[in-house]
């Protein structure tokens, strides 16, 4: 039985996928970047749940068409720089997960959510003030796609950053 938690994440298009990597490449500190881009719907779903959690996923993911997203601006996160992701699909369908998931819910998942895919962390106020200054300059919103649901199990900090290995991905309709 897993025990370490799971993460679960929106699935993106590869080109937006690709773009949110490269951002986050060029801008997280080094040696910290060790997870791929992610929007994440959920931080700390319990490994002991490991099988219902993944039936529940699959179930949602095979009802759910694939959808537009866009990278709506630039937002601050105190020590870090995030694009916002603004999709009129994703309240609803993080709502059922949270139904399905509610006796489950860490404080952090039970919050208030505010999509966004972050590209820097764990810097100086003034470098993500710098960045986000730099990027909302000429800003154009992005479009994309959500194509599904990934789970990650988190490994937790190994020397510097966290890690996370795949766990499983759900494709959405077409």
């Amino acid at each position: 039985m897993m025990q370490d938690p799971v993460i679960l994440t929106l699935q993106l298009d590869e080109e937006t996928a690709a773009f949110l990597d490269a951002e986050r490449e060029k801008h997280f500190p080094a040696g910290l970047n060790n997870v791929p881009a992610h929007l994440t719907l959920f931080h700390n779903l319990p490994g002991a749940h490991f099988d219902e959690i993944l039936k529940m996923i699959g179930r949602t993911a095979a009802n759910q068409y694939a959808f537009p997203i866009k990278l709506s601006e630039v937002m601050r996160l105190g020590r870090g720089v995030a694009y916002r992701v603004s999709a009129p699909p994703l309240l609803p369908l993080r709502a059922k997960l949270v139904t399905a998931f509610g006796r489950w819910l860490s404080g952090q998942d039970r919050q208030g959510f505010r999509p966004h895919v972050t590209i820097q962390n764990k810097v100086t106020i003034q470098e993500a003030s710098a960045l986000h200054a730099h990027l909302s300059e000429g800003f154009s919103p992005i479009d994309g796609r959500a194509e599904g649901l990934q789970l990650w199990r988190y490994l937790g900090p190994r020397g510097r950053g966290t890690h996370w290995q795949p766990a499983g991905a759900f494709a959405f309709r077409d």
